[in-house]
């Protein structure tokens, strides 16, 4: 399962002073010679630090593709975490990095772990690659990995969050799969869908969050569906909860509790310690919003078997006229180490490994946005062979959702983002309990956040 919340604060004291020296701290140091192919006479070995095993992820699929295509270039996986452990991965990247290991390509899985380490220098800029290859990251990817400005990576794979649909409750209320809907809409299937009284009750939706600190993306579904603005905090490090989509998210979440009755109440979630999985494939909820994670395990799985059929519908919108599909997404960030004496070598395996590298992966749908219809297909294809019921599922419907997808903007997490995470989810309950109405909900949320912020200016 995807890691759902940002890490911040990871490195201080001697270790950060350590990588600080170990990579250089400009930005700008060593970044070769722009977008220049290394020379295809020149034996070059790359050291590729990465985590996951080989069933995991595949690495000597994409290595040997790799190396097939540039004779000249070997690639040396140094797997730092063979049971895919990201935690356990950052700890030793970072001892690596502060031990002035030899490093090229560095390889992190979520935005936090990349944003921390290009504030410590550990990874330089792509920009003068980019510029000289001729594209545009925006045009060339579906998730956007600028920070401060320049690029330090390109996006792996492509995981955004969709609606996860019951099928066959849909088909029993005489609903159709959604193709483009809203939040008004979402709301409106949960109501139909909601079915029974009392201990039996199927709901029309289980929202997983948040919960201690976690799982913040139910409070801001409202915000992600935008190109920017999708955080809690703006780029620029001020508070984002004046945004009227923060007040929207928060409102669809209270009235479907509270006024529809159509969403399982939070109580419930909290007491019995609810887990989306079994809500969904137990049938207590007949749609979940939750990330595309859930590929491999929608056909079901061991552990829990399919028993109805399964469609996807995309992230909703605000509104109906809204021309393109925003959501939250979890990718993985290819990035070149600040002391690389190889990097054209490795920024040509960032390049690949973004783009055919995903495809020969076999794993993952890449965030690459020139792929074509049917090589997803293949992919998606693979994907679902691996599960239990492969043929219960509504296949077109997850290829059109994942085709349309793009992600919000990537806002640069704090040092503090946890204790914002802390605040939000306590005035949330405080809401949910019925110990506050929205407006204080919100205004509680905004003075605490500010607070924060101006503790932890310079």
């Amino acid at each position: 399962m995807q890691k759902r919340k940002l890490t911040a604060g990871l490195l201080c004291g001697v270790l950060a002073a350590g990588l600080l020296a170990g990579c250089g701290g400009k930005d700008d140091a060593n970044t070769g010679t722009g977008g220049a192919s290394p020379d295809a006479n020149k034996q070059v070995t790359i050291k590729f630090h990465a985590f996951g095993s080989e069933a995991q992820q595949n690495w000597s699929k994409v290595i040997n593709a790799f190396q097939t295509k540039y004779p000249n270039i070997k690639v040396d996986l140094v797997n730092l975490s063979e049971k895919g452990d990201t935690q356990e991965y950052a700890k030793k990247l970072d001892l690596a990095a502060a031990s002035n290991e030899a490093m090229d390509v560095i390889m992190f899985s979520e935005a936090g772990m990349y944003a921390q380490r290009v504030a410590l220098g550990m990874v330089a800029p792509l920009d003068d690659y980019i510029s000289k290859e001729g594209y545009k990251v925006p045009e060339e990817y579906k998730v956007d990995t600028k920070l401060n400005g320049k690029y330090y990576a390109l996006p792996g794979k492509f995981n955004p969050w969709y609606v996860l649909l019951n099928k066959t409750h849909l088909d029993e209320a005489g609903l159709k799969v959604p193709t483009d809907w809203t939040w008004d809409e979402f709301r409106d299937y949960a109501k139909k869908l909601t079915k029974g009284e009392g201990p039996t009750k199927r709901y029309g939706t289980y929202f997983h969050g948040p919960q201690g600190g976690g799982w913040l993306e139910f409070t801001r579904l409202a915000m992600a569906n935008q190109a920017t603005g999708g955080d809690y905090l703006k780029e620029d490090g001020t508070s984002n909860l004046d945004n009227p989509n923060f007040r929207k998210s928060i409102e669809l979440r209270y009235n479907m509790e509270k006024v529809d009755k159509s969403s399982t109440p939070y109580t419930d979630m909290i007491s019995q310690k609810l887990n989306y999985r079994p809500q969904f494939f137990n049938q207590a909820a007949s749609m979940i919003v939750i990330g595309s994670w859930m590929n491999s395990e929608i056909g079901g799985t061991e552990q829990f078997p399919l028993n109805f059929n399964v469609a996807v519908a995309p992230f909703p919108k605000n509104n109906a006229g809204d021309k393109e599909t925003y959501s939250m997404v979890t990718t993985d960030f290819y990035a070149m180490a600040n002391n690389s004496k190889n990097k054209d070598a490795a920024y040509q395996f960032i390049r690949f490994a973004t783009t055919e590298g995903v495809i020969a992966q076999e794993k993952y749908v890449p965030s690459w946005a020139k792929i074509k219809d049917d090589q997803l297909s293949s992919i998606i294809d693979t994907i679902l062979a691996g599960t239990k019921n492969p043929e219960k599922v509504d296949k077109e419907s997850l290829k059109r959702v994942l085709l349309s997808a793009k992600s919000t903007s990537l806002v640069p997490p704090t040092s503090y983002n946890a204790d914002v995470y802390k605040v939000i989810n306590e005035e949330y309950e405080k809401l949910i309990l019925d110990k506050q109405n929205v407006d204080q909900m919100i205004k509680n949320s905004q003075e605490r956040t500010q607070k924060l912020i101006d503790a932890n200016k310079k």
